[in-house]
């Protein structure tokens, strides 16, 4: 494997992060949807504007992984939780996107973005933590579980017209 280098996301990475963000969805969830659904959503979440302003956000925490430092192959981002949790504490931190393109699968590379997502997280002194997980994708559930994430609701996750239903992990501390 090449040379994979993980480091914070600067305001200038927001094409590049657009760019990768749109092309990992689409590859890993893109045959779920219609085509008008997936355009929506990508031009609605994904978009430059959307990553210059959370990359700008100093209560937002995004890692790029990087290879040979020029290759922008994976993600993660992180900051206040903002999913639909019952009496969800002022507190809470959520994982709220974390992506490797497909060829970078298998390398532990999910890991160590995600490793330091919660590192930031802890830092903050956000707890607990959350994140969304489509209920079809058991490999990142698996991932999620071994960092102590369990099972704690459910909802629906709209792209575009369609509703995914999506599983609410927590970790909460073990202190």
């Amino acid at each position: 494997m090449q040379h994979v280098t993980i480091r914070r996301g600067r305001t200038r990475d927001a094409v590049p992060l657009a760019a990768l963000a749109g092309q990992t969805f689409t590859d890993t969830f893109g045959h779920l949807y219609p085509p008008e659904d997936l355009a929506t959503f990508i031009t609605d979440y994904q978009s430059v504007s959307t990553y210059a302003r959370l990359l700008g956000d100093p209560n937002v925490g995004i890692w790029l992984a990087d290879v040979d430092e020029h290759e922008a192959v994976g993600f993660v981002s992180v900051g206040k939780c903002k999913l639909p949790v019952p009496d969800l504490d002022p507190k809470a931190g959520e994982i709220r996107q974390l992506y490797v393109l497909n060829r970078f699968h298998g390398h532990g590379l999910g890991s160590r973005l995600l490793k330091m997502a919660l590192t930031w997280l802890e830092e903050r002194a956000f707890e607990p933590l959350y994140v969304g997980v489509w209920s079809e994708n058991l490999g990142a559930q698996r991932l999620y579980e071994r960092h102590g994430f369990h099972k704690s609701g459910e909802y629906e996750f709209p792209v575009g017209k369609t509703r995914d239903l999506e599983f609410i992990l927590e970790r909460r501390a073990t202190r």
